[in-house]
């Protein structure tokens, strides 16, 4: 699948319907009440680990900062957040494009990996595993460079078309699959592509994107997320024509920022 394939964009926009992503992207940019940068890059740290296990919420996070006390405890995991919240920092400041994506990579996972292996892509077979075996087996690792230098000359291409709102939302959430597809790193895979997606819309959308509660939607819908995400037992059965459920999720996440449940009080 190409960044650029427009294929199911049209069902996309039936799955999506009757809301409109670029009505919903205005209204959510004109709003007067989001919080600042830093907030919400720690908040999208937060829910991105916890996606992945990480037990701490965002109180005790946000607590620990300004309690002494509360930093002995659970101390590797808020290191977690606090280094893949720096990345949301770095990438909020730099261009989306793959020296950066390493280097952002390498900050997020200074906890996960040993130092060779931050901000390298991976050199071994790469499986995703349940409690029911094997789920998805990734390209080689051989392919793996290719694969990434690929993602991101169609990047470049796609940001020359000057795509409209809704087809931003759209590639960014097929940014965020084939991503984690290809599955480049031996770990922090899920946190990076979840970032590339964040960083993508704020790179063609402007700064406010940053805002979209996109990781706290698919951390509260994580059970849909990771069912949405399996279209495929490995990398060469992908079958994109069954991916608009997840694709859809993004906007869903944008919708739901403007309902109840996300207004100030």
């Amino acid at each position: 699948m190409l960044l650029d394939d427009l294929s199911y964009f049209d069902e996309w926009l039936r799955a999506l319907a009757p809301a409109r992503p670029a009505d919903l992207w205005e209204e959510f940019k004109t709003r007067n009440h989001h919080p600042p940068l830093k907030f919400s890059a720690e908040a999208s740290a937060v829910y991105s680990s916890n996606i992945e296990g990480n037990s701490i919420d965002l109180n005790f996070f946000l607590n620990s900062k300004l309690d002494p006390p509360s930093r002995k405890f659970k101390v590797k995991e808020r290191q977690e957040i606090e280094d893949l919240a720096a990345a949301y920092e770095f990438a909020r400041e730099r261009a989306l494009n793959e020296k950066n994506l390493l280097a952002a990579h390498a900050m997020l996972s200074k906890t996960l990996l040993p130092k060779a292996r931050r901000g390298r892509y991976r050199n071994q077979l790469m499986f995703v595993y349940s409690i029911a075996g094997i789920e998805y087996a990734a390209v080689e690792p051989d392919l793996v460079p290719e694969k990434m230098a690929e993602l991101f000359e169609y990047l470049k291409q796609v940001k020359k078309k000057a795509p409209s709102v809704e087809q931003v939302f759209y590639q960014a959430a097929l940014l965020h699959l084939i991503f984690v597809h290809i599955h480049p790193f031996q770990d922090g895979n899920g946190r990076m592509a979840r970032l590339a997606e964040k960083w993508f819309l704020a790179s063609c959308l402007g700064n406010k994107a940053w805002h979209i509660p996109a990781e706290q939607f698919y951390q509260q819908h994580r059970a849909d997320y990771y069912s949405n995400i399996r279209i495929g037992l490995n990398y060469y059965t992908l079958d994109y024509s069954r991916s608009v459920p997840f694709l859809a999720m993004l906007v869903k996440a944008l919708k739901g920022a403007l309902s109840d449940q996300y207004r100030d009080r």
